[in-house]
């Protein structure tokens, strides 16, 4: 049986470069405008008719994760080919990046999948996952599924992550107990 090793909360988010669909590299976890929190979405790829809906349906919390300080970017294992067909049938203004790789898929201790045929995908790719990195480098959310359909429901977890923002509440990074 192989194990891997899964990232924990308060960790600092590893190096991790990707590529958006213009071709510009940029590092996850690195906030590219004036906010301070980054929320990295990794999705399935184009075959995955729940992902379009879930990024579909992120685009309208944007401006509200923005609000909080929170920027967003999405990435899958597609190739920029594969990306590119996808785009047209998303309705998102936040980045978009493509070409994880196995190996930072296993740095980010991402459910991997095999494609169940040629039809599905041409790749191994990771299943859902969402890192939110804060003003540290530390990661203050970590949620990762091992199948298309448990991910975290947006309007809960963006008003939450407003919760953890405001200064007045004074929330530490939950699930940090060593055992």
């Amino acid at each position: 049986m192989t194990t891997s090793i899964k990232l924990n909360a308060g960790d600092l988010f590893p190096a991790t470069q990707v590529t958006l669909l213009d071709g510009t590299s940029v590092a996850l976890g690195k906030p590219q405008s004036n906010a301070t929190w980054q929320a990295v979405f990794v999705y399935r790829g184009k075959h995955c008719p729940l992902c379009t809906k879930y990024l579909n349906e992120l685009e309208s919390y944007k401006q509200k994760l923005l609000d909080s300080g929170v920027e967003i970017i999405a990435v899958s294992a597609d190739s920029k080919q594969q990306l590119e067909e996808h785009i047209e049938k998303l309705t998102i203004s936040f980045p978009i990046a493509y070409g994880l790789t196995e190996q930072q898929m296993q740095t980010l201790g991402l459910y991997i999948s095999i494609p169940r045929s040629e039809q599905e995908t041409d790749h191994n790719f990771s299943e859902p996952a969402l890192f939110v990195i804060n003003e540290n480098g530390g990661l203050q959310i970590v949620d990762l599924s091992n199948n298309p359909f448990v991910r975290p429901e947006l309007e809960s977890l963006v008003n939450g992550i407003g919760w953890i923002r405001n200064p007045d509440n004074n929330y530490p990074i939950r699930g940090t107990f060593k055992y």
